[in-house]
Parts: C-alpha cells; sequence; structure tokens
C-alpha cells in the first residue's frame, strides 16, 4: 500500500476517534487510559505530537531529551495539551488531515491512531471499531518491524493468524485471536494477549509482562 493510501486510512481513523472524544465527560479525559502514565487527555496530545512532528523536530526533540523516550513523549504531550480538555480536543481535530510521517514512517503513524485509540476506549468501557483495512496494514508492520514498539521481537518464533482476516504470520507456537486484539498484543498490550488463544498465547503474555 502506498504513503497516499495509508494516510488516508490514518485520517479516517481521526475521525473515528474525534467522534468518541467529542462525547467525553471531565472525568473521562481525567481517567488513566491503558498507557499508566497517561490520562485519556496526555494520549490524545500523543496524537496530536504523532500527527505533526517532522523529522527533524523529532531528532531534536530525542537528543535534547538525552534519548530518553518517556521525557522524549512528556515534552512533546506538554507542547500539545491545552489548557482544557476541549483544548487539547481542538488541536487534535486539525490535525486529522495531517500528512506528517517523522522520517516517513506512514504506517506506523497510522498504527499510532489505532493501538492508542483502543489505549482511550477500551479502560473507559467504550467501543471504537477500526477499519478492518487499517488494522491489517498496521499488524503486517507489526510483525515484520520493531519500530516506536519491539513488535518483532516480542513475536519472534511464534505463529500468528487471525480468525477474521487473511492475517498468518511467523511460524512456532500458534496464537489465534481476532485481528484487532493480535495487533494490540504486538503492541504490548498485556490485557489484549491474554484474550488470546494457542499454545503459543501463554508465552506471548509472559514476554509482554516481562518486557
Amino acid at each position: 500500500m502506498d504513503a497516499a493510501a495509508v494516510q488516508e486510512l490514518s485520517h479516517g481513523e481521526r475521525r473515528r476517534l474525534v467522534e468518541i472524544l467529542d462525547r467525553l465527560t471531565p472525568e473521562q479525559w481525567e481517567a488513566t487510559s491503558a498507557c499508566p502514565r497517561w490520562s485519556v487527555e496526555d494520549v490524545v496530545a500523543h496524537l496530536s505530537a504523532a500527527a505533526s512532528t517532522t523529522t527533524r523536530q523529532w531528532i531534536v526533540s530525542i537528543v535534547r531529551s538525552r534519548f530518553d523516550p518517556d521525557r522524549h513523549n512528556d515534552r512533546l504531550i506538554a507542547r500539545h495539551r491545552g489548557a482544557t480538555p476541549g483544548e487539547t480536543l481542538e488541536t487534535f481535530r486539525g490535525l486529522v488531515a495531517s500528512r506528517t510521517a517523522a522520517a516517513g514512517a506512514h504506517v506506523a503513524m497510522l498504527g499510532e491512531v489505532v493501538v492508542h485509540a483502543q489505549d482511550i476506549v477500551r479502560p473507559l468501557g467504550l467501543e471504537l471499531v477500526p477499519d478492518q483495512t487499517a488494522v491489517l496494514e498496521v499488524a503486517r508492520f507489526f510483525a515484520t518491524k520493531d519500530f516506536a514498539v519491539n513488535s518483532r521481537t516480542l513475536v519472534r518464533g511464534l505463529s500468528l493468524k487471525a480468525d477474521d482476516a487473511p492475517f498468518d504470520v511467523g511460524s512456532g507456537p500458534l496464537v489465534t485471536g481476532e485481528l484487532l486484539t493480535l495487533t494490540l498484543a504486538m503492541a504490548g498490550r498485556a490485557d489484549a494477549a491474554a484474550e488470546l488463544a494457542g499454545p503459543g498465547a501463554e508465552e506471548l503474555l509472559h514476554r509482554i509482562e516481562i518486557a
């Protein structure tokens, strides 16, 4: 899939997330996301950073953060958080159609919004169903690349097969489940990995928990 097509998928996933965010209460904006260090508002600010940070800006930020990813992310989140959740949302809304991707990693940016949207909605007990084509593109990327998350390393020596999509990769003990759940597990989400089945599922969960 070419960059333009991937960008269109990212735009669609951002629009889906905005529809959810428009309905959140102040308490939900303050709730802890599936990223334990971040609130829902922090995750939205992180997504704004991902959609607007150029390669040069990313390099400058990581260098100034002394190559500490947590410090780097916290700096960018602070830059993209508004004075209120409403301001944070409007910043993100204005970036829905952004085509920016540091290092030209457009599939990685798609992965950011697919995974982090679930980091927002799942702890809140809400549902956001992403486009299956978008999830499949991210799943294939995660299975073959260590970029932003060490997904390829995490699933090395395991076979992954989706029950609901043409996704069948790797070799070794089998891990099965819905495509979105497999994708979230490859991104290191233990709650998703706990929903998977097959002889390799326990090993995958163990790897996530000790990472």
